[in-house]
């Protein structure tokens, strides 16, 4: 199972639309951009957008994802991207679509035009079914079901295998491999690999790091049979971003070659990994994925999921809360595990310990709602303003880790725009504690201008005015953090 939020860009969706996923590209030369294909056969994109990559029709980056739709409902079954960026990708139905960057023709229509959203292409593709699309910096390759391989754009180096260092504005058929069937191809930065369906493998393109394999650092204008000695191979790797190559065979050995760590390895080398994409995980840089990654969701969840998602389930729970009116649904055990107050009311001679409905009054209902999903998911999802009751209450039942949560999310909370109102906030819990007859402690509230001012000189504006307020309340213990938080 691949887990997409490993990359850093999918940090930006939320849970929803990452448990949609069902297939997902990283691409870019920074890593910057995403391709995603949803359980209803949806395609999204989002990210940078450096040469209209995203095909969305204009230049304009996105953090929210944008819909294909002219993708969507087409069953993606390859698809690669290349340095500048550009993207190709071939449907179940072997159509090949391309858009992006187009400097050498690597989208095969002809022009070097840029393309700022998906089109077919056509040229001696029409009436083949493709069946895998590869690219490397600023060349492309395509696979046909009948072992047939093309290849267009710049060909400086010889990577597309023609014999000659040309470059092609539509897509070429690669005469040197006519006598093989070739069942897999992909491409390195200025490289190209083809393995075929007897397991040979076929190398051309750059050489300078030894990425072709054969022993040497010679450019090779056409396919060379490399890994002759080796046992028979079932799968090859290469990124349009990296001069290395990797295969594995068919007893499960995985090999590399190329660029290394900045050493040439020129010839294929033994590794410890246990497949090819772990070459790349550790090997190239930015940390893209070298092909579309499938995505399964597994069905079982983890106790720590189960215990969130149940959470305030009136089906399960044993226990309710009531405040202001409003119910929370909660299970006795899981108190009694996470918190010591809640040990002792349900172990001891308390009242509560016998009632199915415990009423709250002390704490208003969004703070003690945190404080019971708190200890279903060790969270906190609220305001400043409302994390300082909750750090009222955090106190009162002796709860430090939430009390540091609390104190992080204020500190972390505080602005030009909302520094009175936080400071109002904390003034009123004071004054609900010292009415519950809690004990005042501390240094006096005409300190708390000063405080703010060496926080952040601007909120000092704001709280200037507490100097001239009658007879204000003495500080309790979250009027005292509130002064040490602005000191930070």
């Amino acid at each position: 199972m691949v887990d997409v939020g490993k990359w850093p860009i999918f940090t930006l969706l939320s849970p929803q639309e990452i448990a949609s996923i069902r297939k997902a590209c990283v691409f870019g030369t920074s890593a910057n951009e995403a391709l995603y294909v949803t359980d209803n056969d949806e395609v999204f994109v989002f990210g940078l957008n450096y040469s209209n990559c995203l095909g969305t029709g204009d230049n304009q980056s996105t953090l929210v994802p944008k819909k294909l739709e002219a993708l969507c409902g087409k069953k993606i079954k390859s698809l690669s991207y290349g340095s500048g960026p550009h993207v190709l990708l071939s449907t179940e139905d072997g159509v090949v679509y391309a858009w992006g960057h187009n400097g050498y023709s690597q989208l095969g229509n002809g022009t070097t035009n840029q393309g700022i959203a998906p089109i077919q292409v056509c040229t001696n593709l029409l009436i083949k079914q493709v069946v895998e699309v590869a690219c490397g910096s600023h060349h492309s390759m395509a696979l046909a079901a009948d072992g047939e391989v093309y290849g267009w754009g710049y060909n400086g180096n010889g990577q597309l295998g023609l014999g000659n260092n040309g470059n092609q504005l539509t897509p070429v058929r690669v005469a040197a491999l006519h006598s093989v069937c070739v069942n897999q191809i992909v491409c390195g930065y200025a490289h190209t690999l083809a393995l075929t369906d007897e397991g040979l493998l076929y190398a051309w393109g750059a050489n300078t790091y030894g990425q072709l394999g054969t022993g040497n650092k010679n450019n090779l204008l056409s396919p060379a049979h490399i890994m002759v000695e080796k046992e028979r191979v079932v799968e090859i790797a290469a990124c349009h971003s990296a001069h290395t190559s990797a295969a594995k065979t068919q007893g499960g050995h995985v090999y590399m070659w190329g660029q290394c760590r900045g050493q040439s390895v020129i010839l294929p080398h033994l590794t410890h990994f246990s497949c090819t994409d772990d070459v790349f995980a550790c090997f190239a840089t930015p940390a893209v994925s070298w092909r579309l990654l499938s995505v399964e969701h597994e069905d079982f969840l983890t106790v720590a999921e189960s215990l969130k998602k149940e959470f305030d389930s009136p089906e399960t729970a044993d226990l309710k809360f009531r405040i202001d009116g409003k119910y929370i649904h909660v299970h006795k055990a899981v108190l009694k595990i996470r918190c010591e107050h809640f040990r002792s009311m349900f172990q001891s001679y308390w009242n509560e310990d016998m009632k199915e409905v415990i009423e709250i009054d002390q704490f208003s209902y969004p703070v003690y709602r945190a404080f019971l999903q708190y200890l279903y998911t060790d969270t906190v999802d609220l305001p400043p303003e409302d994390a300082i009751g909750l750090l009222d209450l955090a106190t009162s039942y002796c709860e430090n880790r939430l009390r540091k949560l609390c104190q992080h999310i204020i500190k972390r909370g505080i602005t030009v725009e909302n520094a009175f109102s936080l400071f109002s906030a904390a003034v009123r819990y004071d004054a609900e504690t010292q009415q519950e007859g809690t004990q005042p402690g501390g240094t006096g509230e005409e300190e708390a201008g000063f405080l703010l001012l060496s926080r952040e000189p601007d909120v000092g504006l704001y709280l200037r005015t507490l100097e001239s307020w009658p007879e204000p309340p003495r500080c309790t213990p979250v009027m005292n953090f509130f002064h040490l938080l602005v000191r930070i």
